[in-house]
């Protein structure tokens, strides 16, 4: 039985001090971003897609598997100065890389606003830098000490978890969900789950398969850490979001071309997007939405069924949340407290929950 951490531990052990082009996939980063990182940075990024474009202005941003803070140093660009960037890794040589350049980027960008964690992506709430400050003081020889390791990282979880309950606007990913032990990542979904704000998106970008990997590929540490042998099917992946309590999940990419065949089953980049659902009464409101069709009628992930061409009142939170989801499927109507038409469409009519720079994507 392999042990999948140690395994991509150490692969990405050697990513961070010398580029392994074998975990990367073609990808086409905004060029203008990419000016203010330092080289080696960029050069030791690995990843499957950009999810940095579905960032906006003053977000809070969790990046997992945040490796050398590539993605992390972009969306910090894009959120501003009113927004904040936390990654948060497992590696300690990635980490390295990122914080080397921490004090220089934060020069760059006109402000200290990104942050990096060692943590587990399934485990949100440890706090794995503190554990290891604990360990140092307090280390486990017996069944009493690991009894009060486990106590210690139960009160941690609880009193000051690494990252807290309904804390960010976004959680992005790059290449790193199929990384996770296939044990764990019921707990990874539901971890991103809690620490999203209602109304939060998702934008991750990741590998899955037509079909699930072979019981052979499972115990190959090569594929393991190569994206591979951990990839979601294509169904899966959709459906662990769906059964966490996302709604609006969507493949908002999905690459035509297989980035890899082995044997006869194929691999390639999707970049999924979805919403934690927002807080306020679905019933109620004072905001009108109109389906526009093509379809005759449909029935979004709250159970609310959409008439072509029907009015429907919903609440200023489930407004922002549809129109940013849905993109053009809806007619943005005027306020009825008002009176006053609030607008076109917000910027994102054509790509899911993501503002394009520059147009329709």
């Amino acid at each position: 039985m392999i042990n999948v951490e140690q395994s991509v531990r150490e692969r990405y052990s050697q990513g961070a001090r010398q580029r392994q082009q074998a975990l990367c996939c073609p990808v086409d980063y905004d060029r203008e971003l990419l000016e203010l990182l330092p080289a080696e940075i960029i050069e030791r990024d690995y990843g499957c897609g950009d999810p940095s474009r579905y960032v906006r202005d003053g977000d809070v941003v969790l990046d997992l598997g945040s490796g050398g803070g590539k993605i992390c140093y972009m969306a910090a660009q894009l959120a501003g100065a009113s927004g904040r960037v936390i990654g948060v890794d497992m590696n300690d040589d990635m980490l390295a890389l990122a914080r080397r350049h921490q004090s220089g980027m934060a020069e760059r960008l006109g402000g200290d606003r990104v942050r990096f964690h060692k943590g587990y992506i399934q485990d949100l709430a440890l706090d794995v830098e503190a554990l290891d400050n604990w360990l140092a003081n307090h280390p486990v020889q017996d069944a009493a000490g690991y009894e009060a390791m486990r106590q210690w990282q139960l009160q941690q979880r609880r009193d000051a978890p690494m990252i807290a309950d309904a804390s960010v606007d976004l959680v992005i990913s790059n290449c790193v969900l199929n990384l996770v032990a296939d044990s764990d990542k019921a707990q990874l979904v539901q971890e991103i789950f809690r620490v999203l704000k209602p109304g939060g998106r998702i934008a991750i970008a990741d590998i899955v398969s037509d079909r699930p990997a072979t019981a052979a590929m499972k115990q190959d540490a090569e594929l393991w850490s190569g994206c591979i042998s951990g990839a979601f099917t294509e169904s899966g992946l959709l459906d662990s979001f769906i059964a966490a309590g996302f709604q609006a999940v969507m493949f908002d990419n999905w690459d035509a071309q297989a980035w890899r065949v082995v044997g006869d089953i194929e691999f390639r980049s999707v970049t999924l997007t979805a919403i934690r659902p927002p807080a306020e009464n679905l019933a109620a409101g004072n905001r009108q939405l109109m389906y526009r069709g093509p379809f005759a009628a449909v029935t979004d992930d709250a159970g609310r069924h959409w008439l072509r061409g029907q009015r429907i009142s919903v609440a200023a939170a489930v407004h922002q949340s549809l129109v940013s989801a849905y993109g053009n499927a809806f007619i943005d109507l005027p306020d009825t407290t008002t009176g006053n038409h609030q607008g076109s469409p917000l910027p994102i009519a054509c790509c899911g929950p993501e503002p394009t720079r520059g147009g329709c994507c």
